[in-house]
């Protein structure tokens, strides 16, 4: 069955009470029971079931080549679901340049439960390889990277993790399940904002984790009910709605982000791109291999605070604003938007200038979003 055909009919059967072809929001609390000890089909209570929180978990799963899937309030939400499967005393490897959200949950919170954590550079997996320790059970990457689309290999990461006895977890927000699949590299549990690219409309706040394993999945659903930072009934009809015209959203958000990366990169107030569909990345063939497009992710340097605030300030059509993967395109500031939460020291080996600039492209018209950039551009 190919991606579209998933996307539309993957979780979507049609309701066996009506024949809804759209799966209907189950706004309830709870459920009526046939007897005592007898719920009717399995349903008892919201936080622990909801029709339609199954119907995108079961979608999002199919999508991303995975058995088992568990929706949350949020990413984080997910991101921290999925390191609840590690304990105290055992240690995390985590990609250096990492989204701040997920840095601050890492260092700032789980890290005083007695989790360690190492962060390195995963682009090279020999760092990887440095950083395992015999308590090591995860290797959390994030690729291409926020806001410098730096590119793991996941499939030598993957390698290297489960020889160690570790699991590996990719955020996949950037690229999708239509761009990028990496369980098929050997990743074990891949988790997104839905918010992202999967919604894809600005409207929604969830995240999700899927994965094969049916131990960890047991343990997933488990933390799910007991913690109960779950998907909303809407919110889940919401991103159900996105993921049915994810492949031409993603088609078009690629071709675009392809545009608009080029324009960027003649430009002469731009100093630096970061774009993996440059022939100028350094790491332009790895990103080929693994993904299907290069996506809509764009960020590039214009050398000072001073310069980015005039283009952040100047556009028209473009929206300074946090999120990234809406129909519209968003335009945001890492230093102080995103990554704020990361040491200044941190943010400048990592790239993160005052003068880096992130463009989430939408799907506006190629020439206009082009259009708005240069102007604001020329008034450095």
């Amino acid at each position: 069955m190919g991606f579209s055909t998933k996307a539309i009919h993957a979780g979507n059967e049609p309701d066996p009470t009506t024949g809804a072809v759209t799966v209907p929001i189950y706004q309830t609390s709870t459920y009526q029971q046939e007897g005592l000890g007898k719920p009717r089909g399995g349903y008892e209570y919201a936080r622990t079931q909801n029709p339609t929180r199954l119907a995108v978990e079961r979608n999002i799963a199919a999508l991303e080549g995975a058995r088992f899937g568990y929706a949350f309030a949020s990413g984080m939400a997910a991101i921290d679901a999925t390191l609840r499967l590690i304990k105290a005393g055992e240690h995390v490897v985590v990609s250096d340049n990492t989204y701040g959200g997920t840095f601050r949950l890492f260092s700032r919170v789980l890290a005083d439960y007695g989790i360690e954590f190492s962060y390195v550079d995963t682009t090279d997996p020999l760092n990887v390889e440095a950083a395992l320790r015999p308590n090591t059970r995860m290797v959390f990457v994030e690729t291409p990277t926020n806001p410098v689309m730096m590119i793991t290999d996941l499939k030598a990461v993957s390698d290297l993790a489960h020889a160690a006895g570790a699991r590996v977890v990719c955020d996949n927000t950037f690229m999708s399940p239509y761009l990028q699949r990496p369980i098929e590299f050997g990743v074990d549990i891949v988790v997104h904002s839905t918010t992202k690219y999967l919604n894809g409309h600005s409207d929604s706040v969830g995240g999700v984790a899927v994965l094969n394993d049916e131990k960890d999945a047991e343990k997933l659903a488990f933390i799910q009910n007991a913690v109960g930072a779950i998907l909303s009934p809407f919110d889940s009809w919401l991103v159900l709605r996105g993921t049915k015209t994810l492949a031409v959203r993603m088609e078009q958000h690629d071709a675009t982000g392809r545009a608009v990366a080029a324009f960027l990169e003649e430009h002469p107030k731009v100093r630096k791109l970061y774009y993996p569909g440059s022939l100028s990345h350094r790491q332009h063939e790895l990103a080929k291999r693994q993904q299907k497009g290069f996506g809509g992710m764009v960020a590039f340097d214009v050398g000072s605070l001073e310069n980015a605030r005039t283009v952040l300030e100047s556009v028209r059509l473009c929206t300074l604003a946090e999120s990234l993967g809406g129909v519209e395109t968003l335009i945001s500031h890492p230093a102080t938007m995103t990554h704020a939460s990361v040491l200044p020291e941190t943010r400048a080996r990592l790239g993160i200038t005052d003068g880096l600039v992130r463009i989430s492209v939408g799907l506006e018209e190629t020439e206009d979003i082009i259009a708005d950039l240069d102007q604001a551009l020329s008034k450095i």
